[in-house]
């Protein structure tokens, strides 16, 4: 018996039993007319990492549940160690359509597993509005499953970085990375434009080799290089130095050395006011506002101007993935109540993103290998500065 063969038996006797629970309704109904069905029956799907794999995004979904209640929203995880068990990633998803009050699907991010998953609910229906995100999967075929994909510009990335540095007062920019990320084209493709960009724009482009932190010397080692290495970067070069690599571990070190010496940094390698701030700088989150931006931007700021660094540090206003998951399901819920009919309304899209976050997104449909897929987008977002 195949694995699909058997996911799907699951799924008959959980319809089955569901029926079996469901009270049968009298014979007599002394004429009484049978009450309607709510208009409001609706559900959206949520389906994030765990906390421990992405807490930000769990949180978004979370503020979602916590807005419409559970009678409109299922909020689901993909298991901790997702690669190992796709498995339960598409029998997490199927269960979620098996809700016949399910009306879409917001998945993020997209890791592997969701296109077999996707597969597997377009067996049982196809009436889904289907919203991946941030997606681990290759675009020819996660873009053939979801209705929509979202994602990060990453080669925009190459043009906007530079120029928030130069906007800053920039005159050098160093970008830290390390040959195995360097042999990703996408990294070093962006690293590529922002050299082309750096010489536009009038500035020094420094390429630095930080240790890996797969490597002999650890994370520890990488992030002590960092918090060395960035000072004797100032001495030679200026304060106007603007900062930025290309690996997650590195950047609680690396703005902790830019605020110590008054340097210039534009952006996380993933831009979120979450992404390394409040580490760098002793910001601890209270319970109650978890999940709350506003109270981490607004001490980042206030930290900031204490430092003496306003205008000098900066990122996008909010987690894209946060965004994609609480702007995806309010697009849903209009699409839900009939205010529009096609399942991709970008203009629409991008006036839910401007209310989530606050500044203009750029939406620009994905090109890649001369193909276009008309309903793969990534996005670039304005700059908060602190």
């Amino acid at each position: 018996m195949t694995k699909k063969y058997l996911a799907f038996l699951l799924i008959a006797i959980m319809v089955l039993g569901m029926v079996a629970c469901t009270p049968s309704q009298p014979a007599e109904t002394g004429g009484e007319e049978p009450a309607d069905e709510p208009a409001d029956k609706w559900k959206i799907g949520i389906m994030t990492n765990t906390v421990v794999q992405n807490e930000e995004e769990y949180r978004a979904a979370q503020n979602v549940l916590a807005k419409y209640g559970e009678e409109h929203v299922i909020h689901m995880t993909f298991p901790d160690k997702f690669m190992d068990e796709q498995e339960t990633t598409i029998a997490n998803l199927v269960s979620m359509a098996s809700d016949p009050d399910l009306k879409a699907l917001v998945i993020c991010q997209a890791v592997p597993g969701t296109s077999p998953g996707i597969d597997s609910i377009k067996e049982i229906r196809d009436d889904l509005l289907i919203i991946a995100g941030q997606p681990q999967e290759d675009p020819p075929i996660i873009s053939s499953r979801a209705d929509l994909v979202l994602q990060l510009d990453e080669m925009g990335m190459g043009y906007s970085i530079p120029a928030q540095a130069k906007k800053q007062g920039a005159e050098v920019f160093v970008h830290y990375s390390f040959p195995r990320h360097m042999s990703y084209p996408l990294l070093s493709g962006r690293r590529d434009l922002m050299k082309e960009e750096c010489a536009r724009l009038g500035l020094e482009f420094v390429d630095a080799t930080a240790p890996d932190p797969t490597g002999d010397a650890g994370v520890s080692g990488t992030q002590q290089f960092i918090l060395e290495d960035v000072p004797r970067m100032v001495d030679k070069y200026g304060k106007n130095t603007a900062f930025f690599s290309t690996n997650c571990a590195m950047q609680v070190p690396l703005i902790s050395a830019v605020v110590d010496t008054g340097a210039i940094y534009p952006q996380p390698c993933c831009p979120s006011p979450y992404h390394g701030f409040p580490s760098a700088l002793g910001i601890e989150i209270p319970e109650d506002k978890q999940g709350d931006i506003g109270y981490v931007v607004d001490e980042i700021t206030r930290i900031m101007a204490e430092k003496d660094m306003t205008g000098r540090t900066s990122t996008w206003p909010v987690p894209v993935s946060m965004m994609f998951i609480e702007g995806s399901a309010e697009y849903a819920i209009d699409w839900i109540n009939g205010e529009f009919q096609e399942k991709i309304d970008i203009e629409r899209l991008q006036q839910k993103f401007l209310e989530y976050s606050g500044v203009e997104s750029t939406l620009t449909v994905l090109e890649e290998g001369g193909v276009t897929y008309d309903n793969y987008y990534c996005i670039l977002m304005d700059f908060l500065d602190f």
